[in-house]
């Protein structure tokens, strides 16, 4: 994965822990360990070729009720298990030959529900920016947090930016995949950039990371977690906390604000956001209110009222002597 296809470390050890749970499942599942073994201490050096040539479609629907009923994983989360699967299975099959059948080659990928993205609106973006913690290191975090609601950066990509990245008014940034991708900068990125970098290595003796655009404290790049405690911090201190909103919630902001007041075009918001696919970007299309409300407006007959009923009058009869209202 890491030579020939090129992904992140990270992915690698994403698939790594997705493999190692079924392998400990399976052992568990065909009473090759005791039953009330410790699920995360069960050891997977043993695994053979043998053992997994053992292994059936009934196995695998086995292990995933077992990662929902008694690991809690939601569908995001099995359908990525399921994924690493099924590509483990098709190496072992059409690369290595190691297998002559692939067992879960018709394993379906569990239904993920498609909610809408969270995001701040213009006006809590402005608020964030206004409420962050002045502790030093002011100039660093505002910078951050004006590419993120700017220019739709993941994090992973922000904290990768080297100072050999920028130049004039674009920066060079590493996406999924290894996959890179030039993104412009606006005067109020550049006016960040600026206002931070001679200040970069302010209170530092020792820079580790030189090339590093963000440092932290100890002269180090500065890792995921630090900045979304940064994010966090500052979400909380412009009232904007416990809305389920985070560091990529930023990105998904990014992206609706540039869809909604820039009617930037769904391809060219696919290329910025560094999407493979046009589909992934048209969630954003789905989110914009005011434009819904302006489409609703247009229709051709927005201006029908409904017309005055005409007074039905009133008759009269005479019946048995008395008078009965019709």
């Amino acid at each position: 994965m890491e030579t020939i296809k090129g992904r992140s470390p990270r992915t690698v050890d994403s698939y790594f822990i997705d493999l190692r749970t079924f392998f400990r499942f399976l052992k568990l599942h065909k009473g090759l360990v005791a039953a009330d073994a410790p699920f995360d201490d069960i050891s997977i050096g043993d695994v053979d070729i043998d053992l997994i040539r053992s292994v059936t479609l009934s196995d695998v629907y086995e292990f995933m009720y077992f990662i929902t009923k008694e690991r809690g994983n939601n569908a995001t989360t099995r359908a990525r298990k399921v994924s690493c699967l099924k590509s483990f299975f098709k190496y072992l099959t059409v690369n290595a030959n190691l297998l002559e059948q692939n067992p879960i080659k018709d394993l379906e990928i569990p239904a993920i529900k498609k909610s809408m993205p969270k995001y701040l609106t213009l006006e809590e973006s402005f608020e964030l920016l206004n409420h962050v913690v002045d502790d030093g290191y002011y100039e660093r975090d505002f910078c951050m947090l004006t590419l993120f609601l700017n220019c739709g950066m993941r994090l992973s990509e922000l904290v990768g930016i080297d100072l050999g990245d920028l130049s004039d008014n674009t920066v060079r940034i590493t996406g999924k995949g290894n996959k890179e991708r030039i993104v412009y900068l606006n005067q109020a990125c550049l006016d960040a950039i600026e206002n931070y970098k001679p200040v970069r290595s302010r209170n530092l003796t020792d820079i580790k990371d030189r090339d590093a655009l963000f440092l932290s404290r100890l002269g180090t790049r500065i890792s995921r977690r630090r900045v979304q405690q940064i994010v966090e911090r500052t979400l909380q201190n412009a009232g904007l906390s416990n809305q389920g909103l985070s560091t990529h919630k930023l990105r998904h902001t990014a992206a609706t604000l540039m869809y909604q007041y820039g009617g930037v075009d769904i391809r060219v918001l696919s290329e910025i956001l560094g999407h493979e696919h046009v589909s992934t970007t048209e969630i954003y299309t789905h989110v914009s209110n005011k434009q819904m409300e302006e489409a609703s407006a247009k229709s051709p007959l927005s201006d029908v009222k409904p017309p005055k009923r005409k007074t039905v009058p009133k008759i009269e009869s005479q019946k048995d002597g008395n008078k009965e209202k019709k």
